[in-house]
């Protein structure tokens, strides 16, 4: 039923039968597949045959996509919404970061030069990282340098006295498949605006700004209301990949229509699309492992911490068990001392008798 939801809109998705003849009749490809495990072989075969959606937020899949260099319009739309202003692109900048050298979590997805001379760096992450403040921030810091860099260079070159006024906007744009606990912590908003501000007032423009949406949070919001605008469509295209859903997409915004064709078109490619699934999967195990690695450093780092409060917490208990210690003895002497008085008042009493009862006699 749901293969055949997602087939009457794009005719060219094939069987399951059909996907696994032509992966069996190249060994090179038959070999891949079977390099798979079950669940990745079933999740390949699932988007091929229309079982369910393709997921954009595979990095190769959305680069195919939403390429600005061959679809500017695509992106140019979603960042207008994402932003709230009118988005052109005018150049794609290289991936040249430095971060992205000395950590593969930080290799950035697309880089675009807007028309107003800002830069917008749009990173998709499958798994909420660790520490996503001081990450954004290395993001946006590398970003806002290079900006610096290159404008420096040019206006250099054109014999130009450089001015920090040159220096444009730069926008770190998140995108959370699963979201870091941070975002978990407000389960009604998934999108984040953020930039630095004083609290006087002070009127200083700051030209680092971030967005944080975690599509996680929005599919279950989404799921209870709906697709209620067009900046919800484009985040249901790109998380969204059940079927029921993407016809629901499809019927409010036809435009969808063609960048489905265009995944669907990828599918009619077994090398090209394999190629992209695999390299997926590769990034997905990276970036897993070093997940695994900050959680456990993560979990080290807490059980410190806790060891540390402990180790206190004996030290302010043999404090206090010392102070009981010397009220202890402070009571035996006290006891002591009343024990010395019992008995010079025993004394005293037995004298008083022996002097009654010898007048008595």
């Amino acid at each position: 039923m749901t293969k055949q939801i997602l087939k009457k809109y794009f005719p060219m998705i094939r069987t399951k039968q059909e996907v696994l003849t032509e992966i069996s009749q190249k060994p090179a490809l038959e070999a891949l597949y079977k390099s798979w495990d079950s669940d990745q072989q079933k999740e390949f075969l699932d988007f091929c045959t229309g079982v369910k959606g393709c997921k954009l937020l595979y990095d190769p899949f959305f680069k195919q996509v939403m390429n600005p260099d061959i679809h500017p319009e695509r992106l140019e739309k979603f960042l207008s919404l994402l932003l709230k202003k009118n988005v052109k692109i005018l150049q794609v900048l290289p991936n040249e970061s430095r971060m992205a050298a000395e950590d593969t979590l930080l290799a950035m997805d697309i880089v675009v030069k807007l028309e107003d001379g800002s830069i917008a760096n749009v990173e998709m992450q499958k798994i909420g990282y660790a520490f996503p403040g001081q990450r954004s921030s290395c993001y946006s810091a590398d970003l806002l340098l290079r900006q610096y860099q290159r404008v420096k260079t040019d206006k250099k070159s054109q014999e130009i006295q450089f001015s920090y006024r040159y220096i444009k906007d730069v926008y770190t744009i998140i995108l959370f498949e699963n979201s870091p606990i941070e975002c978990r912590d407000i389960p009604d908003k998934y999108i984040h605006y953020g930039k630095t501000k004083f609290d006087t007032g002070l009127s200083i423009h700051m030209p680092q700004e971030y967005v944080y949406v975690p599509l996680d949070i929005f599919r279950e919001i989404l799921h209870n209301r709906g697709i209620q605008s067009e900046l919800d469509a484009w985040l249901t295209f790109l998380c969204e990949d059940a079927p029921e859903m993407i016809e629901l997409l499809i019927r409010q915004y036809p435009h969808f229509r063609e960048l489905y064709h265009d995944v669907y078109k990828l599918c009619g490619n077994m090398e090209d699309i394999m190629g992209y699934f695999s390299e997926a999967l590769r990034e997905m195990d990276r970036n897993t492992v070093q997940y695994m690695i900050e959680e456990q450093q993560a979990q080290i780092e807490e059980q410190k911490g806790q060891i540390e409060e402990q180790k206190g917490q004996i030290e302010e208990q043999k404090g206090q068990i010392e102070e009981h210690k010397a009220q202890i003895e402070e009571y035996k002497g006290q006891i002591e001392e009343q024990q010395e008085q019992l008995k010079e008042k025993d004394s005293r009493i037995e004298a008083l008798e022996r002097k009654l009862a010898a007048m008595a006699g």
